[in-house]
C-alpha cells in the first residue's frame, strides 16, 4: 500500500493527533512503519489509556473499505506530504496532517496571485449584520477573492451564500466529517456549495459528529486557510473571536467592522480593535491590506471617487432627503426621523459605508453637490 494510505488510516483513529503524528514519523521514518510497530515501541508515543484501542483498532482497520467509502461519497484527500495540500495551511501551528475535502479539487491550490479570506462572525446575526456582511461580501468576490467560513447559521451562512449569488468560490470548513452537514438547516447550502465549484473541507474523517471540541478546532482551519480574517458581527464572547485569535497567533491580518455601540454584537469587533485588529469600512480596505493585485478595486462601499449616491431603502431615503441642503447632528436627525438612537446609529453607519453619505466632527451631509 501507499505511504499516503497509512497517513490516512492514522487519521481515522481518534487518539492521536497531530503533534503525536510528528513525533511518530522522526521516530520510525514513516506512516507505515509507524503502523506496524510493535507495542511496545509505541509506548512511548501513545498514552496508555489509547494503546489498547489503537493495537485493536489497526488489526481492523479495513483500508480497501474506507477507501471505497471516500469514492462512493466523491470525498477526496490530501497529506501534508502532497504537493496539493495547501500551503498557508501547511504553515500553521499543527496542521492537520490529513485534509478531507469534497467538491472542486483545485481551488485549494492557490496561484500566485488568489486571495483567500475569511468572513466568520455572530450565529444571532442582526439587521445591520446582514447588511454589512452581504456588502462586504459582494465587493470581495467581485475583485476576485475566495470566501472561507464554517457554515455555521448567520455570518458565516450569509457569507457563503452572498459569494455564490455573485458567482464567486467559497470554502466551507466544517466540525465534522465532509459526509454530513452540520447544521442540518443549511443542506441547501452545502449541495450548493458544491455545485457551483467551491469545496467542503476538513480534518476530520468520515462519519464524524460535530462535538464540543470540533468547533475551535474547525476555527483554526478557516484562519489557515486565509490570508486574513474579517469579523463584520459578534458578541464579546462570539465563536468568531476564537477564528480571529488564530489568525493573530498565525500572523495573519484581522478586520473588524463597526457597528452601533448600543449593540452587543458589536462588542466582539470593538475588542479585536484594541487589540491591533483593523478597522475596515469597505472591501477596498481589506483588499489594498492582502496586498490584492486587482488594479481597480470594484467596491460599492465608499471612496473618494463616490459621489451619487444609490436609491437606498424608504428610511435611507428619508435621511438624504433631509440631508439634500444641509449637514444635520445625530440628535437632529434623530428628532426628526423619531428613530430610536440605536436604529439611527445603525442606518447612519451602513449608509457611510455604501457611500450614501459622509460624517464631519458629527454633522452628517450626502454626497450630493
Amino acid at each position: 500500500m501507499e505511504e499516503r494510505t497509512y497517513w490516512l488510516a492514522f487519521s481515522v483513529f481518534p487518539g492521536i493527533g497531530t503533534v503525536t503524528f510528528k513525533k511518530l514519523l522522526q521516530r520510525f521514518g514513516s506512516a507505515k512503519n509507524a503502523w506496524n510497530a510493535s507495542e511496545s515501541d509505541l509506548q512511548e508515543f501513545i498514552q496508555e489509556r489509547y494503546m489498547k484501542k489503537f493495537i485493536d483498532f489497526r488489526s481492523s482497520f479495513p483500508f480497501d473499505g474506507y477507501q471505497n467509502e471516500l469514492q462512493r461519497k466523491n470525498v477526496w484527500f490530501v497529506t501534508l506530504q502532497d504537493k496539493e495540500y495547501p500551503q498557508l495551511l501547511k504553515k500553521i501551528i499543527k496542521p492537520p496532517f490529513v485534509l478531507y475535502a469534497k467538491g472542486n479539487k483545485e481551488i485549494l491550490n492557490q496561484v500566485q496571485n488568489d486571495s483567500f479570506l475569511a468572513v466568520v462572525g455572530t450565529r444571532k446575526i442582526t439587521e445591520y449584520g446582514r447588511e454589512v456582511t452581504e456588502l462586504f461580501t459582494r465587493d470581495l468576490v467581485q475583485n476576485g477573492i475566495t470566501i472561507v467560513s464554517g457554515l455555521a447559521l448567520g455570518v458565516d451562512a450569509l457569507a457563503h451564500k452572498t459569494t455564490l449569488e455573485n458567482n464567486g468560490y467559497t470554502i466551507a470548513v466544517l466540525g465534522c466529517g465532509v459526509d454530513c452537514c452540520t447544521p442540518e438547516e443549511n443542506q441547501f447550502l452545502y449541495n450548493e456549495i458544491l455545485k457551483k465549484g467551491g469545496a467542503i473541507v476538513s480534518e476530520f474523517p468520515l462519519n464524524h459528529p460535530p462535538t464540543q471540541g470540533s468547533f475551535p478546532a474547525r476555527n483554526r482551519i478557516i484562519a489557515g486557510l486565509s490570508d486574513g480574517v474579517l469579523v463584520t458581527e459578534g458578541a464579546e464572547d462570539s465563536g468568531s473571536l476564537i477564528t480571529a485569535d488564530y489568525a493573530f497567533k498565525f500572523n495573519r491580518p484581522v478586520f473588524a467592522v463597526p457597528g452601533p455601540v448600543t449593540s452587543g454584537m458589536s462588542k466582539g469587533p470593538f475588542r479585536l480593535i484594541q487589540r491591533g485588529a483593523k478597522l475596515v469600512t469597505s472591501a477596498k480596505d481589506i483588499a489594498e491590506e492582502l496586498k490584492s493585485q486587482v488594479l481597480n478595486v470594484k467596491t460599492t462601499t465608499q471612496s473618494s471617487n463616490l459621489k451619487e449616491p444609490r436609491a437606498g431603502t424608504r428610511e435611507e431615503r428619508k435621511i438624504l432627503e433631509m440631508l439634500e441642503n444641509e449637514a444635520l447632528h445625530f440628535d437632529t436627525i434623530a428628532r426628526e426621523t423619531g428613530f430610536s438612537s440605536s436604529k439611527l446609529g445603525s442606518l447612519l453607519t451602513l449608509m457611510e459605508m455604501k457611500g450614501m453619505i459622509k460624517n464631519s466632527q458629527g454633522m452628517f451631509s450626502s454626497y450630493q453637490e
